[in-house]
């Protein structure tokens, strides 16, 4: 008889090697409560799906183990495009008023979009004004979370310092064509939130997410 694997553990896995960026049998099997055994069995499946790849960790002279991350088909299973008319539209812009207007409206844009979000963010403190971001940026398609940390970047109970995380990106199709929109992103962002935002981590650049850095100016 046939075992049904449970989807919702598969998908799990997915989230955790979306948000850590790689994890090995033992963490996911600590991390979301399951068996080894069962989590062997899972990734076995995704891997043959091609949602996950695997490369090989030799420690000494014993037995080798694995780590795991997502393949570009398990990140698109994500919400993280628009639709490609988007861009075939923007392209279509750009071609015809030029490199220099175009970056004038995709300014105006992020303009409009920062004045938008404050006033949904609210005249609270600045924690619930980023819980509210987050809140925001997760209805978009976004994968996102936020911490306080300590002016060494660790994690503490609480704060007036955060890192605000991306795992994935709902417009990465237009980033790769126009890569401006990153930067007027951490301007929106510091617009909205009428605060300081430093880049911490970039998607663009290899990394498995994006990560701001938010503090009073």
């Amino acid at each position: 008889m046939t075992t049904v694997q449970q989807p919702s553990t598969k998908q799990d896995i997915l989230h955790h090697l979306l948000k850590q960026g790689q994890s090995t049998v033992q963490e996911l099997a600590e991390q979301l409560h399951v068996s080894p055994q069962g989590i062997r069995r899972h990734l076995k499946d995704l891997e043959a799906d091609g949602l996950i790849v695997h490369q090989v960790i030799q420690t000494g002279m014993g037995r080798p183990n694995y780590s795991y991350t997502l393949s570009q088909a398990g990140r698109d299973r994500f919400p993280d495009r628009y639709d490609d008319f988007a861009v075939s539209l923007l392209d279509t812009l750009a071609a015809t008023v030029g490199a220099d207007q175009m970056g004038s409206i995709l300014r105006k844009q992020w303009e409009r979009k920062a004045l938008e979000y404050r006033d949904r963010l609210g005249n609270g403190s600045l924690k619930e004004r980023v819980d509210q971001l987050v809140a925001l940026r997760l209805a978009e398609g976004y994968m996102a979370e936020c911490h306080p940390v300590d002016v060494n970047g660790a994690a503490v109970e609480q704060g007036d310092r955060f890192i605000l995380t991306e795992y994935n990106c709902a417009i990465s199709h237009i980033a790769e064509s126009f890569p401006s929109v990153c930067g007027h992103e951490l301007e929106m962002f510091a617009a909205a939130l009428d605060c300081k935002v430093e880049r911490t981590h970039w998607l663009v650049n290899g990394e498995h997410r994006c990560g701001y850095l938010i503090q009073p100016k």
